[in-house]
């Protein structure tokens, strides 16, 4: 980054900031029903917005001093990590939980670690994990696997 030491963090704080609020803004006017639970649907996001509002301010009032701006490899990297999140978004629903959850969890793991067994290991380690507490600790209506299976 450049100018002056943290303007980028500053910059970047605000806009985290008014993201916040206006994602707060929006959770404010969910309509809920009568029967939710206490961390339901405009609760959540309420929490959310207030932790990133912190967060935001933490960057505006004490960035980094020194930043350093990313190389090519980790735009690379970014590029495949956003990638590989939207088309998980896409893939949820045809294909259930357990298959997307897997592979978007073992990329985004060999993107941290390239260890290309570890990366598999923590995938499905993490799309059981994860489907267990969503699905029997949570009570959520998650698939696990296509419809026709």
């Amino acid at each position: 980054m450049t100018g002056p030491a943290g303007k980028g963090d500053r910059i970047f704080g605000a806009v985290v900031i008014l993201g916040a609020v206006a994602y707060g803004a929006a959770a404010l006017k969910l309509q809920v029903g009568f029967m939710t639970d206490p961390v339901g649907a405009k609760t959540f996001p309420l929490l959310v917005a207030g932790v990133s509002v912190i967060c935001g301010l933490v960057m505006v009032l004490k960035p980094d001093p020194d930043p350093d701006a990313p190389d090519g490899g980790t735009w690379a990297r970014l590029a495949i990590a956003v990638a590989t999140l939207v088309a998980y978004a896409y893939a949820l629903r045809p294909l259930g939980f357990l298959l997307p959850t897997t592979v978007a969890a073992a990329i985004l793991s060999y993107l941290i670690e390239p260890r290309p067994r570890y990366a598999a290991l923590a995938g499905l380690g993490l799309a059981v994990g994860l489907f267990v507490l969503f699905r029997f600790v949570l009570g959520l209506g998650l698939v696990a696997w296509p419809r026709g299976l």
